[in-house]
């Protein structure tokens, strides 16, 4: 018989906490100071040093003998053990400005948010601008900043741009949220940043009884190459659960499913499967419901899961899910102004047979402008689920780069 694991190892995260940010603020290392994993795995991640894909971790939050929190499971300063409190999934987004994309698909997961904000450049910072009205829009109330880099500066130089965060801060969101300033390179101030997410980011109550559904931000082959065929395991999705309960042995649909080509036209094939296994924070479960990260072992052939294939899918029971669609109508909520440009740039009115980016859930595709007004009607390239009173965040491209503009609500 294999060792039975204790409480504490067999706890499952609680909530999924997004690690947002402009580029080369810290949000990786940050990541790797609480959850001792380098979310940069991807070989073009590691050569150009900037976060590609989304990153997942987990990470515990414990108390010391002393009431500090920790992450160790020895207290790094008095000695001794400490007790697990809660177990959290990190999201590491990235925070480049061609990967919008990517980030935006991340913060429609998350229970709440890190925002890093360097302390060794003027703010905002154009992605630091994005990132906050990108939360803003997707409805992610629970954000803490962690001033980070502190370390590097002067208490002057510190004190004058906690200042200009404070400022900012407000100007987005119209109220004030907790800023501890930390260095995640010498792990300073970890446990105050704990507190903060103690406080500010609780485990949130989930209403039981729904029918289940799942985003797909990640899909895998997890076999390596030259498994035999009897040896192989089916494919992997992994993402968060946003209502209800999966369990091993689940008939499941995934919507809008697989990409096909066929006498020059593009279908979308919903893909039917069943569960074969659950983990979540490296916990194997026979049943899951939301809150943290997730990864579901399919019975699909692992060609069609790997390489992120099937991102922005929607899983749920086979005949439960809604309807796709590739043409929205969304009541729009524009900015003023394009976000996260260097320059001041004024919002122009749509133009007809215009692209936008469009990204609801985790799928992001090309929404083409039919008509605008009161009413904004988009012709999508891929189809989407898309459920009355679902936000949808709008994406202009400026300057050859896509720019957050706005969200519309599904009609």
């Amino acid at each position: 018989m294999g060792k039975v694991k204790s409480a504490e190892e067999q706890a499952l995260p609680e909530i999924t906490i997004g690690m947002a940010g402009h580029v080369d603020h810290g949000k990786t290392t940050l990541t790797y100071a609480l959850t001792g994993k380098w979310t940069m795995l991807h070989s073009e991640e590691i050569k150009r040093g900037i976060t590609i894909k989304l990153g997942y971790a987990d990470f515990e939050v414990r108390q010391c003998q002393q009431g500090e929190l920790r992450v160790e499971k020895i207290c790094p300063v008095h000695g001794g053990e400490t007790k697990l409190i809660r177990k959290i999934s990190i999201l590491d987004a990235p925070g480049h400005e061609t990967l919008m994309a990517v980030m935006l698909s991340g913060a429609a997961i998350v229970d709440g948010a890190i925002l890093v904000i360097s302390a060794t450049e003027p703010v905002p910072q154009p992605q630091t601008a994005e990132h906050l009205f990108a939360l803003k829009v997707l409805g992610v109330q629970n954000i803490i900043i962690a001033q980070n880099k502190v370390d590097l500066v002067t208490k002057e130089k510190a004190l004058e741009n906690y200042a200009q965060i404070k400022e900012f801060v407000k100007s987005v969101l119209g109220r004030e949220v907790p800023i501890i300033p930390i260095s995640a390179q010498k792990r300073l101030n970890l446990e105050f940043l704990l507190q903060a997410i103690q406080e500010h980011i609780p485990t949130v109550k989930r209403t039981a009884g729904e029918a289940p559904i799942l985003q797909v931000a990640r899909s895998f082959d997890i076999n390596k190459p030259g498994t035999p065929i009897e040896k192989l395991i089916g494919g992997v999705l992994g993402g968060a659960i946003s209502q209800g309960v999966f369990k091993v042995g689940d008939e499941i649909e995934i919507k809008p499913g697989w990409k096909i080509e066929k006498s020059g036209k593009v279908l979308w094939t919903p893909l039917k499967t069943k569960i074969v296994s659950i983990s979540s924070g490296n916990v194997s479960v026979n049943e899951k419901g939301p809150g943290g990260s997730v990864a579901i072992v399919t019975e699909l052939d692992p060609s069609i899961t790997k390489s992120d294939s099937l991102i922005g899918n929607v899983v749920g029971l086979v005949n439960k899910l809604p309807p796709v669609t590739q043409m929205l109508i969304l009541e729009p909520h524009l900015f003023e102004y394009v976000i996260g440009t260097k320059e001041k740039i004024k919002l122009e009115p749509f133009r007809q047979f215009e692209p936008l980016m469009v990204n609801i859930g985790t799928a992001t595709t090309i929404g083409i402008v039919q008509a605008s007004g009161k009413q904004l009607k988009l012709a999508l390239r891929k189809p989407v689920i898309a459920q009355k009173g679902s936000k949808v965040a709008l994406a202009r491209q400026v300057g050859g780069r896509w720019h957050l503009i706005g969200y519309g609500i599904c009609l």
